[in-house]
């Protein structure tokens, strides 16, 4: 989701920069394999670090979990 924002605040910089008189902008691409790479990336990255507290609550009694709360 944050990616999706950054190339949209990105995109409308792009659009105000080409307003500017004079401003020389070359189109932007981005390479269909970078984002396919930046997305599997992203989801190893929360796969793994979602697991870390998962694992811990698997661990626990619930009854002491819920004692504690």
């Amino acid at each position: 989701m944050g990616g999706l924002v950054g190339v949209m605040i990105g995109q409308g910089f792009a659009i105000l920069v080409r307003m500017i008189p004079g401003a020389r902008l070359e189109q932007a691409t981005v390479p269909s394999w970078a984002i396919a790479l930046a997305f599997v990336f992203s989801a190893v990255v929360g796969v793994v670090f979602g697991m870390f507290p998962a694992i811990k609550a698997s661990r626990l009694d619930p009854i002491e979990a819920l004692r504690h709360d």
